[in-house]
């Protein structure tokens, strides 16, 4: 089996290897570079090809954002976990918005890495749960008529968007809103076609962008 191949960003040696030594103690996965800098990520990528980097948000050169955005427009394959010792919102926007699958702050354990570096591999997003539980009142607000220009999401449309941006599942939202999961399946199927939204990556980039995921 063809081990994940990890790409590690930040600009403290101390810090990067404890990363390294956490996930080359993985069995599927392997550390094959690491850059100290915005600048240097895009270099190491386009040399190494990895399937994860693990994007430092304040970086000297270039920032996590930028260089993830630059990544991105790259290699689009490519997955981008943000690493941060902020719990700011704007820091989360800016990552998600740049093209970030994932927000992980550094002080979660070393299994919430694991996880999250597994998670964002296989397409998915993954959200920091100490990070998303300051901020989950707003998914049980009254749902705003989305900003877009096609067709606008009914209100329990939008709440199933809000709690699958958030990595909930489709059984836990059907406990939450007291539906069956096959209603919930039928939302999603609803509101990714009228948004064309083909993956919880762009419902939470979605989300993002209509302000749902912002503090009180």
């Amino acid at each position: 089996m063809d081990k994940l191949k990890i790409l590690i960003a930040d600009d403290h040696a101390i810090l990067r290897d404890g990363i390294k030594a956490l996930v080359n103690e993985e069995p599927d996965m392997e550390v094959v570079g690491e850059a100290e800098n915005g600048r240097a990520v895009l270099e190491k990528a386009k040399a190494l090809q990895p399937d994860v980097v693990l994007m430092d948000i304040s970086m000297p050169e270039l920032n996590g954002a930028h260089a993830t955005r630059r990544l991105k427009a790259m290699m689009p394959n490519i997955k981008v976990l943000a690493l941060t010792a902020h719990e700011d919102n704007s820091y989360f926007r800016h990552m998600l918005e740049a093209g970030a699958s994932g927000f992980l702050l550094k002080r979660a354990a070393a299994d919430q890495l694991i996880q999250a570096i597994h998670i964002v591999a296989r397409d998915g997003c993954y959200i920091d749960p100490s990070f998303a539980s300051r901020v989950l009142g707003n998914l049980m607000r009254p749902a705003v008529k989305p900003r877009t220009e096609g067709n606008a999401l009914s209100e329990r449309e939008a709440e199933v968007l809000k709690l699958t941006a958030w990595g909930y599942s489709n059984k836990e939202i059907a406990a939450r809103l007291d539906i069956s999961i096959k209603t919930v399946e039928t939302y999603k199927a609803r509101l990714s076609e009228k948004l064309q939204l083909t993956s919880r990556t762009e419902m939470v980039r979605y989300a993002v962008r209509q302000g749902w995921l912002q503090d009180s």
